[in-house]
């Protein structure tokens, strides 16, 4: 399915992680997905959250810089070669992925994975017509 991913940039120094942390905590917001990557001066923290525009409006009134990008996400079943033969899918579509990032669920079948694609409507579509994803999933019931 596809998922409005919200990246927060954040300066790249002690406590900064927290503070953000705070401001979701403060206002309520449950993460469904994190991921946080650096670079030498500052860092991204992307999140999955249940009401992204919402979050976007938190986060500004604290002072964060932030990006809303769409990105696809996918149920990966508990067993190996599961994530392989999905990114695979995409590379046979013709699909470049740009980054990915996984995370545990209460589903005990498996793990749910955030995928950033150069072509994300075309990705839908193919993961679709290989019955990898459903069009009938909605947001609250896929977490």
């Amino acid at each position: 399915m596809i998922v409005r991913q919200i990246s927060v940039f954040l300066e790249n120094r002690q406590g900064t992680l927290a503070k953000a942390l705070s401001v979701l905590h403060d206002n309520g917001v449950n993460l469904r997905a994190m991921t946080v990557a650096d670079t030498a001066d500052f860092g991204i923290m992307r999140i999955v959250v249940n009401e992204p525009e919402k979050v976007e409006k938190i986060l500004q009134a604290a002072d964060y810089a932030v990006k809303i990008t769409p990105v696809l996400a996918l149920k990966v079943e508990d067993a190996p070669g599961e994530l392989m033969n999905k990114v695979q899918e995409l590379a046979d579509g013709g699909i470049s992925v740009e980054y990915v990032y996984a995370f545990a669920t209460a589903d005990p079948d498996g793990a749910r994975v955030v995928f950033k694609v150069d072509k994300l409507e075309q990705a839908y579509k193919i993961l679709i017509g290989k019955n990898i994803v459903n069009s009938d999933d909605s947001n609250e019931n896929y977490w």
